[in-house]
């Protein structure tokens, strides 16, 4: 039995489908959920009552709860300072506090059974901040020191924390990304190439049935790896990332969003 968090489009449904098609009951959450589907439920992950009425329906029909993913969450694209505390503490609850409340909601039953898998849908940018992201990317690198810790803590339990890092990927995330609450006239210029960029990339991003495919790999090996990899881009990235001097990382970063040297 799996619950996947914004399972309404993009990665969230491409993964709750190859659940199915792998043999779990999959109840999937979005804030406004169709109730002609009764395994789509209606989840707000900002809201601890809503998490815990999605989480007690999924265990009243089924009584146990094999696998989380967690992959509701949001983008900002902005300069750093170009965004109110308010705007950061906004995406701060969706994309981490969310991620820890359905944790939180999921962990007892599953520490009970000595069995459970948490995957969580962190990002390449989890590993490389990249200009116009300082918030999103750090939303990501808290999912990442988040996932690793929780990850030690619950093993004795049975239970697996795993983060998936895709890099781009073709869904609706760029249509619906915010943008800052009180634009800086500094970073206009950047920011709208940094924004060209992102809408090039996306033409030729990778299909999120390859962030599927690995959910479906976290979920059900009998020995995860803490960290996936999603796609032929977040591995060379990664592999970059690492072995690539820090100075021509940067200087190949800056050039590549159009920032001088």
């Amino acid at each position: 039995m799996a619950i996947v968090t914004g399972a309404s489009t993009g990665i969230g449904l491409s993964s709750a489908r190859a659940l199915r098609e792998a043999g779990f009951r999959v109840f999937g959450t979005s804030r406004r959920a169709a109730a002609s589907d009764p395994e789509m439920l209606s989840c707000d992950v900002t809201d601890d009552a809503s998490v815990k009425a999605a989480v007690d329906k999924v265990l009243a029909a089924t009584g146990r709860i094999d696998v989380l993913v967690n992959n509701a969450g949001f983008g900002l694209l902005g300069g750093a300072e170009e965004s109110s505390a308010d705007q950061a503490k906004a995406l701060f609850d969706v994309n981490v506090f969310g991620v820890m409340r359905m944790t939180n909601a999921v962990l007892p039953t599953m520490r009970d059974r000595k069995a459970g898998r948490i995957i969580n849908i962190s990002s390449v940018l989890g590993l490389i901040p990249v200009p116009f992201s300082a918030l999103y990317s750090s939303t990501k690198h808290a999912i990442e020191g988040y996932s690793e810790s929780l990850d030690h803590e619950v093993r004795t339990f049975g239970v697996r924390v795993c983060l998936l890092e895709p890099a781009y990927t073709r869904t609706s995330f760029e249509q619906n990304m915010v943008l800052p609450d009180r634009n800086l006239k500094e970073y206009v210029s950047a920011r709208t190439r940094a924004s060209a960029l992102l809408r090039d990339v996306m033409n030729t991003a990778e299909s999120p049935q390859v962030v599927a495919e690995k959910v479906i790999l976290a979920a059900t090996t009998p020995s995860p790896r803490r960290r996936y990899t999603c796609g032929k881009v977040a591995r060379q990235v990664s592999i970059l990332r690492r072995f690539v001097p820090e100075g021509m990382f940067d200087k190949s970063l800056r050039k590549q969003m159009g920032l001088p040297g």
